[in-house]
């Protein structure tokens, strides 16, 4: 068999790092569900998911217990074209029905908290029912009616959650973004989705220091006038800016409401999210996501993947704003699970105070990014007590084995599973995963998600093994976008004109001879940075805005902790003189409008851009030439010799 030198300790380790015993496998809620299906393998299983899609889902909906209002008379609807699918036909469910409402009288514990300053709290569902009805109320007495739109810009603290199901209970859609970004991201995110209400608090805390997070608000709310109230949360105190009129306070909002309110049944169809996800043109793209959808989904990832077990207490570190923050919510409150949220630095004060909270909270199941795990690692091997992980999880960007093996070894103690998934914000779940029953080679992602007919294509639309190819998904999916918000058109332009009937995803994806899955980045122009995607017309707008600069191109390079960065190329305007003054106010100016984030790692000053004859940045060459790659045919760039200078540029910044 195939060896591998684990660099970790000397010692080697077999082509399958990790193999469940069969003690394990039956003990398995995917093992269970086989057996009532009457399949004997894993293959057999993921063959059916797919080749039966309806009786599939139909099956799995009732296995994860989700609660109709009124059942559903047709699993899918494909009669508007497989691009605007409907799932579970004349259903009516809600997502808080589900997720809160049937556990309140379980007595268990919804969420345990920690806060950077080590501050920690906990709710039991009938605790957070009561919040959540008060706040609902509040909401219906702004006046917000089913189908009006809810942003929030929070610290990952409880009343994140409680934001969620109070929005969900009365039909109003969540528009949850990313409390890291800049002023500039999070206006046109609130402008683009029409958000009426937005949720905020007065400071973050990050390694020690305040961040004003209601006066970063205050400023996107500049560019955003469609938000008539700002709702805030006392958080961390301290005087901040107030608007009469606009801005309530959290305590005042739901001062006097009552404990009771209904949760509203909606169509299956019914819009529940709106979450935001780059391109590689235009502004961010505004993906729309449904209560039957959502639940199908998550639950079932929840209840496969990471074999949901009652006593559990799932942690995945992640922020609101990102797709795995609503997904750890609903996908374990369906259950009436236990969820553990940290509002901090994942290494302050120390890069032990992951690894305190696993020991601390009795944490079961963990997941982290790759980037995360490579911060961590170079503080070495956690010394807390780690025996109460069952699995691990991780997500966001693909592993290097380095990484992987470190986070088995040293955290999962060559005992648990890395359950490693691939998805994306536009399906708010896992085209990717594997499943906890079948064994684990160095940073697979095991094979299509159940339910998820993926697969791997060369340029023609035929499939391929052994060599990488593109990632697509042949049939729907319950919880695949029902759009970009406000432009139909870019939807299909995005995921369905590359191959006619196919849901690309963009990226690159391979498997190799013993059926393992494999991710090798994105095939499309956007970057990754250290987990959160990014498309690199965002950055280039934000650059255009300041006043030097005339044209602006990226690209994403490797980068040895964030797996990638962003380089910026500018042309700046007449009278303009590069040089480190200018470059420190453009990365300052980047940091101000999307965040620390997307901080670049240089930026460079060119004379002009290569294009093609239609005027479009040729960010691939540009790409290739800064990295010495060969560029292969030139034929459609109008001017190839701007290209000269990609490849000797000096580093300003």
């Amino acid at each position: 068999m195939e060896r591998i030198l684990d660099e970790l300790d000397g010692k080697e380790v077999s082509q399958w790092l990790w193999e469940p015993t069969a003690e394990w496998i039956a003990k398995t809620n995917v093992a269970r569900f086989m057996g009532k299906l009457g399949i004997a393998t894993r293959e057999e299983f993921l063959a059916y998911s797919s080749e039966k899609l309806e009786e599939f889902w139909a099956r799995m909906v009732r296995e994860t217990g989700i609660h109709w209002s009124e059942p559903y008379r047709q699993v899918l609807d494909t009669s508007r074209g497989v691009e605007w699918a409907q799932w579970f036909a004349g259903g009516k469910l809600n997502i808080t029905e589900n997720c809160l409402d049937r556990h309140v009288a379980s007595g268990n514990t919804a969420i345990f908290w920690e806060g950077e300053d080590q501050a920690v709290r906990s709710l039991t569902f009938d605790e957070l029912a009561a919040d959540v009805n008060r706040l609902a109320n509040a909401l219906r007495g702004l006046g917000l009616n089913p189908g009006d739109r809810v942003a929030l810009v929070m610290p990952m603290i409880p009343e994140v959650v409680t934001i969620l199901y109070a929005c969900f209970k009365l039909g109003v859609i969540v528009v949850p973004i990313f409390a890291g970004f800049g002023a500039g991201a999070i206006a046109t995110r609130l402008q683009d989705s029409g958000a009426r209400v937005v949720f905020t608090a007065d400071h973050l805390q990050r390694r020690g220091k305040l961040i004003p997070l209601k006066e970063k608000v205050d400023h996107a709310l500049e560019k955003a006038p469609c938000v008539e109230k700002t709702i805030v949360y006392r958080y961390h105190g301290g005087d901040v800016a107030w608007t009469p009129g606009r801005d309530l306070w959290w305590d005042d909002a739901v001062r006097g409401q009552s404990a009771e309110c209904d949760s509203l049944p909606m169509e299956s169809e019914g819009q529940a999210f709106i979450l935001y996800t780059s391109g590689t043109t235009g502004k961010p793209k505004g993906t729309i996501h449904t209560h039957a959808g959502c639940l199908a989904q998550m639950s079932k990832e929840i209840y496969l993947a990471f074999d949901h077990q009652p006593g559990d207490r799932f942690f995945w570190l992640s922020d609101i704003g990102w797709m795995m923050g609503p997904w750890t919510i609903i996908g374990n409150h369906h259950f009436g699970g236990t969820i553990f949220l940290y509002d901090g630095a994942p290494d302050y004060p120390t890069p032990a105070r992951i690894w305190q909270m696993i020991e601390r909270h009795g944490i079961t199941t963990f997941g982290i990014s790759p980037t995360a795990i490579r911060l961590l690692m170079r503080a070495g091997p956690p010394k807390e007590n780690l025996s109460s992980l069952r699995l691990l999880g991780s997500t966001g960007e693909p592993w290097d084995d380095t990484s992987y093996l470190w986070f088995f070894e040293h955290v999962g103690g060559r005992r648990a599973p890395i359950i490693n998934i691939s998805g994306g914000t536009e399906i708010v779940g896992s085209f990717l995963f594997p499943l906890p029953i079948q064994p684990l080679k160095l940073s697979t992602l095991g094979a299509p998600a159940p339910g998820m007919a993926t697969e791997v294509i060369d340029e023609a639309g035929n499939p391929v093994r052994g060599k990488m190819g593109y990632l697509v998904c042949t049939k729907p999916a319950p919880s695949m976008t029902r759009g970009v918000w406000g432009d139909p058109e870019r939807y299909i332009e995005t995921y369905w004109s590359r191959w006619k009937g196919y849901w690309y995803h963009g990226d690159w994806a391979s498997v190799d001879e013993d059926g393992c899955w494999f991710l090798h980045g994105r095939a499309d122009e956007s970057m990754n940075v250290a987990g959160r995607k990014v498309g690199p017309a965002e950055v280039e707008d934000a650059l255009i805005e300041h006043p030097a600069v005339s044209e602006a191109a990226v690209i994403g390079v490797p980068d040895e902790l964030k797996g990638e960065g962003i380089v910026a190329f500018v042309v700046t305007r007449h009278g303009q003189a590069p040089g480190k003054p200018l470059f420190d106010a453009l990365a300052a100016h980047l940091v101000e409008s999307l965040g620390p984030t997307f901080r670049p790692n240089a930026i460079h000053s060119v004379g002009e851009l290569p294009k093609t004859q239609s005027g479009k940045i040729v960010r691939r060459l540009i790409r290739q030439k800064y990295l010495g790659e060969p560029l292969g045919d030139l034929s459609t760039v109008a001017n190839p010799d701007a290209l000269d200078s990609f490849g000797s540029v000096s580093q300003l910044k």
